[in-house]
């Protein structure tokens, strides 16, 4: 052990901070730091109501006002000092279905540390989306708020999660739909954040605000980009394959590529008022896109994962509906009936909850599903 046998421990260091530092006998408060110097400089506090005041002022004509608690199914009283968009952000981010983003598939099943999960998807959302909504003065809490839920509704393996689910669900399972109407739910979220969040895929009706379209640009722009960067770094596309009208556009590094897009969003909407891209860049990531597809998305390897998912998470479904209970606690167990409406229901909001880990552990588990037959990440 280096410094002496008198050195204090780490572990002891740390716990004497327990209690913070005193000012002294007069001030009853308490510093991070015993040299700590760090202050507002002021005693005034920025209350909700006139930040909204100041949002009011400064945002675009057609950007989307914060006001009071916000427009909720269930009514709240408004917080002190956020605005209803802020308090959604922050649901978002302590409640569980984001936090299970983090074991959740975007391209490879089972990522690497390097590789993205829909957790860090989403948070490369929120960069490029907030980089383009305060560049054109809109709400950026509600555009973070939007984009950081957008795919909490995602089921476990990937996009084959929602072919997996749909024979389950009226209609088909889309995980935007699903995220806003079933998953947040319980966070008693704003109906322009729902709203954003339903509609962010590009097959959807428009958002109703502007933030929501910001986050449906940002989302394509986002998984176009750090998808091709996850394969080149996989070794299963090269840079030098990408379309010469893509790379003399927006180059091969992530990092040109995103300020190329976001660039030319920004543009587009200052020069027109509408939210858009250039026609020029818009044709480069349709093309990128286009290349994504037909070698990273819908290549041998990735089709047969995505195979592997279905058949995985409709067994995983099937066992539920039939046997409901195993679901729940002991108190809830007899609520629901086997192969009843309801339970086919809970069934798919359960698997489609699950992280890729969980839901492989599942099948070995209550199906005795063969590890040979289950997912494989497409770069193995």
């Amino acid at each position: 052990m280096s410094g002496g046998i008198n050195e204090k421990s780490r572990s002891e260091s740390w716990a004497e901070t327990m209690h913070g530092h005193a000012v002294d006998e007069t001030i009853a408060i308490r510093l991070a730091h015993a040299d700590s110097w760090a202050g507002s400089g002021t005693t005034h506090l920025v209350e909700r109501r006139e930040r909204e005041e100041r949002e009011d002022q400064n945002l675009a004509v057609h950007a989307t006002r914060s006001f009071a608690a916000g427009n909720r199914v269930i009514d709240e009283e408004p917080d002190k000092f956020r605005t209803c968009f802020e308090r959604d952000r922050d649901r978002i981010l302590h409640a569980s279905s984001f936090r299970r983003l983090a074991g959740k598939t975007q391209v490879f099943v089972f990522p690497q540390d390097h590789q993205r999960t829909r957790l860090t998807h989403a948070l490369e959302v929120a960069q490029v989306a907030t980089s383009v909504s305060r560049a054109l003065g809109l709400n950026v809490s509600l555009t973070d708020a939007i984009a950081l839920g957008h795919d909490c509704g995602h089921g476990p393996g990937g996009h084959a999660s929602e072919d997996a689910l749909s024979p389950f669900v009226e209609g088909g399972y889309d995980h935007a739909v699903w995220g806003a109407d079933v998953t947040l739910v319980p966070l008693n979220l704003c109906s322009e954040t729902l709203d954003g969040i339903r509609n962010h895929s590009w097959s959807r009706p428009a958002p109703k605000t502007p933030e929501g379209e910001v986050v449906s640009w940002a989302d394509r722009i986002a998984y176009v980009c750090h998808d091709f960067e996850d394969a080149v770094a996989a070794g299963v596309v090269t840079p030098d394959q990408l379309p010469q009208e893509v790379r003399a556009l927006c180059g091969t590094q992530r990092d040109e590529q995103l300020r190329a897009f976001i660039g030319s969003m920004i543009s587009a909407t200052a020069n027109t008022g509408r939210i858009a891209m250039t026609s020029q860049c818009a044709d480069a990531l349709a093309s990128f896109r286009k290349f994504n597809y037909e070698n990273i998305y819908m290549r041998k390897e990735s089709r047969a994962q995505a195979e592997s998912v279905i058949k995985l998470l409709r067994a995983l479904v099937e066992h539920y509906v039939a046997n409901p209970k195993i679901m729940f606690s002991p108190g809830e167990r007899e609520l629901f009936d086997p192969n009843s409406a309801e339970a086919t229901k809970l069934a798919v909001t359960y698997v489609g909850g699950m992280t890729d880990r969980f839901a492989c552990r599942q099948g070995v588990a209550l199906l005795n599903w063969p590890e040979s037959q289950l997912p494989q990440g497409i770069g193995t």
